[in-house]
């Protein structure tokens, strides 16, 4: 594992994958978006890999791009400009397409791409100390690659006012708009996201897996006849699955499924 990204296992199935660049507050840079981005796909298809919680050495979470990487791309060929923006682009994906569910505990400043982690993962909780921002176009730039994950989790209105002003957004207006599902006690967040990955864990991993491309198939889609008939498809499907009837069997003989033992 590249030296910018650590991982661990604080309990049995939950992997932590800590971004380890504390000195630059944790910016993105190649090397550590590569690392996170093998990381993240390694573990989706891992079996003894039920959950994986995004952390961060020191007191930034992440800062963002790399400035100084940036304004060097910003005078490098274009093919060179586009294969970096790209990159990002496929990290937040893996992150949104993994099937392990994902949490990410925010604790401290989380601007530009920090913002764009968050928000790639399923489930955000963060301390008090928290902040996020989204400082583009201050910088003369647009925050385009992460604006898909930004506006599904905090609407098209808000976002309009938090692209535009570039103005931070403290813990507790973030959990308001649904940059963070929790804000908890700096001491305290390393035990909330444990509890929360543990809480999934009883979850059937397939069922989790299908529950967040359900999400996806659903939260881009407008009722009507061919979605219905999708979804009735999809249940009738997973109601056979081996998981779904040992986790029905499980529920009425009033015993533990396999996945949880």
């Amino acid at each position: 594992m590249d030296a910018t990204l650590l991982e661990s296992e604080p309990l049995p199935g939950i992997v932590q994958l800590t971004l380890n660049r504390p000195a630059q507050r944790n910016a993105l840079d190649g090397p550590l978006i590569a690392a996170l981005h093998a990381a993240i796909e390694a573990h989706g298809s891992r079996s003894d890999t039920r959950v994986i919680i995004i952390r961060a050495a020191g007191t930034a979470f992440c800062a963002g791009a790399d400035l100084r990487a940036m304004l060097a791309l910003g005078q490098a060929p274009l093919a060179d400009n586009l294969a970096d923006a790209l990159q990002l682009t496929s990290l937040l994906l893996a992150l949104r397409r993994c099937p392990k569910p994902t949490v990410a505990a925010v604790q401290g400043p989380a601007f530009g791409g920090g913002v764009g982690l968050a928000t790639a993962c399923d489930i955000a909780v963060g301390s008090e100390e928290a902040q996020f921002r989204l400082p583009e176009v201050r910088l003369g730039i647009v925050p385009a690659v992460i604006s898909p994950y930004v506006i599904e989790a905090i609407g098209l209105r808000q976002a309009r006012r938090y692209f535009l002003s570039g103005e931070s957004i403290p813990a507790a207006r973030a959990r308001e708009l649904g940059l963070l599902h929790e804000v908890v006690d700096s001491a305290r967040l390393g035990a909330e996201a444990l509890r929360i990955a543990s809480e999934l864990m009883a979850g059937g991993p397939m069922a989790l897996a299908n529950c967040k491309s359900l999400l996806d198939l659903v939260g881009h889609s407008a009722p009507g006849a061919e979605l219905a008939a999708t979804l009735a498809e999809r249940l009738a499907h997973l109601r056979a699955s081996p998981e779904a009837q040992d986790g029905l069997d499980a529920a009425q003989q009033r015993r533990v499924p396999g996945w949880a033992r």
